[in-house]
């Protein structure tokens, strides 16, 4: 059975809850995905690892996860796009898609999810889902159109908490002849060039026959019912999907299945702005998932990430980019003079390696709070780094015991995985930034450079003062 309770935020409820899965020890959770028409951006990097770290958690609690992203690559984004550049909407879907996988992959996200289904495989599935909403009025054909009438779902605005006169105000879809401004389409007719497949349903006994695409929503819903069925644990994804997307996914599948609530736990994360403003390319403030990860490396954007509680906003800018590298850099220079310190007799205690852990497990139980839990991780390290310098050391035994706990609670935040922190220092060199240390301390600043430069120049070790304290590297 799972160890330790989890309590996350709902959506749904707007409070916190205790997680208890439909199904005992099964959990099945889906997050949007992808839209495949432009390389990922890092409002993307922070959904996705976000609910990594979501997906880490619940496996290491002792659940059964599965864990299911769709790619959708049948969109009016791939079809405008796809038009810009020549190509055929589906080259572009599949190239972007490509890329797409290879950023997860980069910022280690793609091994948490189990699969990574395409809209366009489960027209069959949309079609029957359309089906039993036309069969139960809840929707209506319109020009070759398919509309939800969302006048008869009473509960439209639970998620969203908003008034229904408020919608009109909020991405509407145009049509001339719709019930409601605010109905959304379910299936739309096809425009030259376009992608589209023939699908046939019946509407008050009559068969139509209906040439065009799904449209956004009802992918969603009929991917999951495919893998999950009617019901299941947890919805995942960023807050601006709210609404309409989640909200006409419940309207949907609750309408057409008949089952309450479609989904148990709705959890939602911030958004990410760059420099105070919201990310887009009329303005110019697109930045890809890639180029950060060229520039600074992936567990760095993962701590960076990850140092903000999932459900509230990131404001990413270079210098808090730059504080995240160095304090991972701590981190791992810290952990190359535990393990390559002579060893000793002393060392940390077991009791205090658990008391980190239990803290650590509280954290994450706690709506999965990686700032407080990266904090608890930094303090265990530093305070192994004191132990290692004391006058007794750390015994080989203590330093096997402190890593191990290191691997496990890093492992649940994706960072520390390399094993860099090995290719030590010589014992001199490691003397002499002990010196210089005490030095600074002692505000000998000349005494300190002289040092620093000896450091460079005879050992081609470079130091770095920082906030979080000294940082080593070793130069090519």
């Amino acid at each position: 059975m799972p160890k330790g309770k989890l309590y996350v935020f709902n959506t749904l409820s707007g409070k916190t809850e205790e997680f208890v899965p439909f199904s005992g020890n099964d959990v099945r959770m889906f997050v949007c995905g992808q839209t495949v028409y432009d390389d990922s951006h890092l409002g993307h990097a922070k959904t996705y690892i976000n609910f990594d770290v979501v997906a880490r958690w619940v496996r290491h609690l002792g659940y059964n996860l599965k864990y299911i992203q769709n790619i959708t690559d049948v969109d009016d984004k791939i079809v405008a796009r796809a038009t810009e550049t020549g190509e055929e909407p589906i080259e572009l879907a599949r190239r972007f898609e490509s890329r797409f996988m290879e950023d997860m992959e980069t910022i280690r996200v793609r091994s948490s999810v189990d699969q990574y289904p395409r809209s366009h495989d489960y027209i069959d599935n949309i079609r029957k889902q359309i089906q039993l909403l036309l069969d139960k009025d809840m929707a209506y054909i319109l020009d070759g159109d398919v509309y939800y009438d969302v006048a008869r779902f009473p509960t439209y605005t639970q998620l969203s908490g908003m008034k229904l006169e408020e919608l009109s105000r909020h991405r509407i879809e145009p049509k001339e002849g719709k019930r409601n401004a605010y109905d959304f389409a379910l299936w739309k007719n096809a425009k030259p060039g376009e992608p589209s497949w023939d699908i046939a349903v019946k509407k008050g006994g009559r068969e139509a026959r209906l040439h065009g695409r799904p449209g956004w929503h009802i992918e969603d819903t009929a991917i999951t019912e495919a893998f999950f069925g009617p019901q299941y644990d947890i919805h995942g994804g960023a807050r601006e999907l709210i609404f309409p997307h989640h909200t006409n996914e419940i309207a949907q599948a609750e309408a057409a299945f008949g089952i309450k609530p479609f989904v148990k736990y709705w959890l939602h994360s911030g958004v990410l702005n760059i420099n105070g403003v919201k990310m887009s390319k009329s303005l110019k403030n697109f930045v890809r998932i890639r180029d950060v990860v060229d520039k600074y490396g992936a567990e760095a954007l993962r701590l960076f990430i990850l140092s903000t509680h999932y459900r509230k906003d990131v404001n990413y800018t270079e210098s808090l980019m730059e504080d995240a590298s160095r304090r991972l850099a701590r981190m791992y220079s810290s952990m190359s003079q535990i393990f390559n310190a002579e060893n000793g007799k002393g060392g940390a205690t077991d009791a205090s390696a658990e008391e980190a852990i239990e803290k650590f497990e509280s954290a994450m139980n706690d709506d999965f709070n990686t700032p407080l839990a990266i904090s608890i991780l930094y303090g265990f390290i530093e305070d192994a780094r004191v132990a290692s310098e004391s006058r007794e050391g750390l015994s080989a035994e203590a330093k096997g015991k402190i890593f191990m706990e290191i691997a496990s609670m890093s492992g649940i935040l994706g960072i520390l995985g390399s094993d860099q922190y090995k290719d030590g220092i010589s014992k001199d060199a490691a003397e002499l930034i002990s010196i210089r240390e005490k030095l600074r301390k002692e505000k000998r600043f000349g005494e300190a450079d002289e040092i620093r430069k000896r450091l460079r120049e005879e050992y081609g070790i470079l130091v770095e003062d920082s906030i979080y304290g000294v940082i080593w590297k070793k130069l090519m």
